[in-house]
């Protein structure tokens, strides 16, 4: 095989951003490289934030609308990263940003209409990775375990602290993947209130103090005793935790320490509960591993038996768009990319959709 040259875009949930990641892949005999070459990270302006938040709630011609223009964004981004950097693409990757996500009523969806982005952009792009599955009766989440497998299979488990907790593992000779629960969603959405976009290194949280009843409401959401495969989004946090947190009338700094000890509990307890040996390490990236009070606080909660690995920024940051590039390329070599195992599929697929520029 070729080595490919792919722009994988990223998009999660914690709205921070868009992530851009120009990765050369290959593959010799059975063993996956890859080097990240380029990265940029696109903040949101207010305005884009605010309606990408939104957007749940939009009717369908709005949503419709806003898939299109979000698309020719998403493409005008491209262009400008590729020139900043004098880049030669094979082919674009984009995972889009998910405004739904209700598998149980057999619908996701990720606004970032693919034939703009290949139009806009003047390269072949692959997205909506995610349908597919759905309609093979699977979550359609999570989808980066297969880079987990093929890039990162040495670790026992990968932890993913996006906006949502997600974790990767081997479980009776299958990759098992699923939905912890909250991650920086919570956290972005308390500093919001006081006008920050985060909560740097967890130095705020630091200085505060469990609230208990805050605590008790989010370990007792009905989510966390659900067995896998599962996968949760957006609509899950404005239904169910929202409420908890606004009925805390607490410092901000006691909001943040309170929201991260639940997401260490959570995250320990899942780890705990799936080791199969005296010592396990755990890969950890995502924005939350930036956080330096998270980390030690999770670490504490899962030694000595269990030991963090926390990789270099690059890899922290641009470790999604880096695997919906892999993903893009087992698309276009029609290979598996999402496994049934874990997503509660039918079967295996390979999936996404192809958009050629016109």
């Amino acid at each position: 095989m070729k080595t490919y040259k792919v722009i994988g875009l990223m998009s999660g949930t914690s709205l921070d951003g868009l992530d851009l990641a120009y990765c050369h892949i290959s593959k010799t005999l059975d063993r996956w490289e890859y080097t990240i070459e380029q990265a940029k990270s696109v903040f949101y302006t207010s305005e884009m934030k605010e309606k990408l938040k939104k957007s749940i709630f939009f009717s369908a011609d709005e949503l419709l609308i806003f898939n299109n223009t979000y698309g020719q964004w998403l493409g005008e981004q491209v262009k400008i990263f590729i020139k900043e950097n004098d880049l030669h693409a094979d082919f674009i990757a984009s995972h889009g940003h998910t405004t739904h996500h209700q598998p149980q009523q057999g619908l996701t969806f990720q606004i970032g209409s693919g034939q703009h982005l290949a139009n806009v952009s003047r390269h072949k792009t692959v997205c909506d990775f995610r349908s597919n599955d759905v309609a093979l009766g699977g979550e359609g989440a999570p989808l980066v375990p297969i880079g987990d497998v093929l890039f990162f299979g040495k670790y026992d488990f990968c932890l993913n602290l996006g906006g949502i907790a997600n974790v990767s593992f081997e479980y009776e000779g299958k990759r098992i993947a699923y939905d912890i629960g909250l991650a920086n969603m919570i956290l972005n959405h308390i500093t919001h209130k006081i006008g920050l976009n985060y909560d740097d290194n967890g130095v705020l949280a630091r200085k505060g103090s469990i609230n208990n009843d805050m605590l008790e409401g989010l370990n007792q959401l009905s989510y966390y005793s659900l067995p896998f495969p599962k996968s949760t989004g957006y609509e899950w946090f404005v239904d169910k935790v929202v409420p908890v947190i606004d009925a805390t009338k607490d410092t901000t700094e006691n909001l943040l320490c309170t929201a991260v000890h639940h997401i260490c509990e959570q995250v320990a307890l899942q780890i705990k509960t799936n080791v199969t040996k005296d010592q396990s390490t755990l890969f950890v990236t995502g924005g939350g591993a930036l956080n330096q009070f998270m980390m030690e606080l999770l670490q504490s909660k899962l030694a000595p038996t269990i030991s963090l690995v926390i990789p270099s920024k690059k890899l922290i940051e641009y470790k999604e768009a880096l695997i919906f590039a892999l993903m893009g390329i087992l698309r276009i070599e029609q290979e598996i990319n999402v496994l049934k195992t874990v997503t509660g599929a039918s079967k295996d697929s390979s999936s996404g959709v192809v958009y050629l520029p016109t």
